[in-house]
């Protein structure tokens, strides 16, 4: 089923004995971070602070206490000027931290359920009918995507029930959270980030980072390589603003649609209809000319001038690591609207395990189908949590010749974000790459570091702060497949992995039930 709105959610959650209500007090500074940290670490419930209190964050403040070098921090911890505490609308955080509510967030028992929707998919162009009856199998099929697909225009919704403009607007009302010590400030961590392409007008929603500079500015975390940074180049060169719309909550699905490595072209709106098996409702936004999914909890409008930035950071991110301080372009908010009664959605990122975590292995294994059109041999893959999502990938193949293993990696490195994979483990098809144990037994057992590796360069993620340059570093792959006679000079017998004669398991398998072992 489709959520009405991000409140369905969290009930539906509650109902399933998947959310913890929290009815003491905690601040949006650091504290609502760590009950939320130390949850996630052991694979907690969802959470809904219900008493969000906590002094107004002191902004245009250097913090002095700052241990990260150049950090600029506009934050520091403690009362606010008028020493008086604030209360906030409910936060709600990890609503999607584990695998059960990352596949309830996805309208489904199960999100491996969307990947066989996607492959079937998929297959449909290259597979065509072979009768009549084929052919009209398929027609019910196609009508029902292409009618919960498109998203439809509504001329309201619940995100514009309160508008805020001009001296109303005031972002330090929200509860953003300042997530770790030595953050430059707050920061919007779950963002539906909308804008046009202005030369196609082509609908983009990202997620990058918000941070609040002050009552009606924000920066806007638009790294080198994402969609939204080069939307705001190409409207510079036309010498215009580039119209933004921060959205936050509506449905679960609009949320992982924002994070999917879409093909070019292909509607994030689009793609959440196709999760939520129904339409998206969108409605324009109040002060910009820019559509919204109607269902928000909040939205803040505004628009970017490409010619300005401001320092953003430092922030405490998904590697694990502060990134640093560095120019970012400016969000000038121009309209702040929201439901009634709303409810702020967050996240928070840091050392794996987060709640990221699941949203990236949904991502994988959704998009595995879409990944296999373009490398068929690919069989299974596997990007660890603990490495942060762009740093390892094993991946499993049906190996036909000598030197298959390095195609592979070749042709990971050149797909879209997985081209930002620092280092990629390739195994044979008889290899479990979910099982860390078995990847581990065969890459010792498999792998010769001076024979079996590759070593090159290209795009990296422009958080890694271990690159040899911002965006840009070395990658390296490895061969842990059995080789093949003469293959990269290897001229010995390859031994067989050691397995068990299946006539002895099989009358084993009959007995073991008596056995009482």
């Amino acid at each position: 089923m489709a959520y009405r709105d991000f409140q369905h959610f969290i009930e539906v959650l509650e109902s399933k004995g998947e959310l913890k209500r929290i009815r003491e007090p905690f601040s949006p500074i650091l504290e609502i971070t760590e009950v939320a940290d130390r949850v996630m670490k052991k694979d907690g419930p969802g959470l809904l602070f219900e008493n969000v209190v906590g002094p107004l964050p002191r902004l245009g403040t250097p913090n002095p206490n700052s241990a990260v070098i150049g950090n600029p921090s506009i934050y520091k911890p403690g009362a606010s000027p008028e020493g008086n505490a604030v209360s906030y609308m409910p936060v709600a955080i990890n609503t999607m931290g584990s695998r059960k509510r990352m596949s309830m967030a996805l309208s489904c028992d199960d999100y491996e359920e969307h990947a066989q929707r996607l492959e079937e998919l998929v297959r449909l162009p290259g597979d065509p009918p072979k009768g009549i009856k084929d052919a009209l199998a398929l027609v019910p099929k196609l009508i029902e995507i292409l009618r919960t697909t498109k998203p439809k225009t509504v001329t309201s919704g619940i995100c514009q029930e309160v508008v805020l403009t001009g001296d109303d607007i005031d972002l330090t009302k929200l509860p953003v959270l300042t997530c770790w010590p030595e953050d430059g400030g707050p920061f919007v961590t779950l963002p539906l980030v909308f804008t046009h392409d202005p030369n196609t007008g082509k609908r983009n929603v990202g997620m990058y980072r918000v941070q609040v500079h002050d009552k009606n500015t924000c920066g806007m975390h638009w790294q080198m390589h994402k969609t939204g940074r080069r939307q705001m180049e190409d409207a510079g060169e036309k010498g215009k603003n580039l119209e933004v719309c921060v959205c936050l909550g509506g449905d679960p699905a609009h949320t992982f649609a924002a994070i999917s490595p879409l093909p070019p072209g292909i509607d994030e709106m689009v793609w959440s209809g196709f999760l939520r098996r129904e339409a998206v409702s969108l409605v324009k936004a109040k002060t910009v000319d820019v559509m919204v999914p109607a269902d928000c909890e909040i939205v803040i409008e505004g628009y970017v001038d490409p010619s300005e930035t401001r320092l953003e950071g430092p922030f405490g991110d998904h590697t694990g690591y502060y990134s640093l301080a560095e120019q970012f372009p400016v969000l000038h908010v121009t309209a702040v609207t929201m439901r009634t009664k709303p409810v702020y959605p967050a996240t928070i990122v840091g050392i794996p395990p987060m709640e990221d975590g699941w949203m990236g292995k949904a991502v994988e294994r959704i998009f595995l189908p879409l990944i296999k059109m373009t490398v068929p041999e690919i069989v299974d893959m596997n990007l660890p949590v603990e490495a942060t999502f762009h740093n390892v990938a094993f991946v499993s193949i049906k190996k036909k010749y000598p030197g298959h293993a390095y195609k592979v990696m070749s042709a990971i490195w050149g797909l879209g974000g997985m081209s930002f994979t620092k280092m990629v483990f390739v195994f044979d098809e008889d290899c479990d790459v979910q099982n860390i144990s078995e990847v581990l037994f065969r890459l010792g057992a498999n792998c010769d570091p001076m024979r079996d590796t590759l070593l090159t360069k290209g795009p990296v993620d422009q958080l890694d702060h271990a690159a040899m340059q911002e965006g840009f570093g070395g990658k390296i792959g490895f061969d842990c497949t059995h080789k093949l006679p003469g293959e990269n000079g290897f001229s010995r017998p390859y031994p067989k992995l050691i397995s068990m004669a299946d006539d002895v398991k099989s009358k084993i398998d009959r007995v073991w039930g008596g056995l009482g072992l």
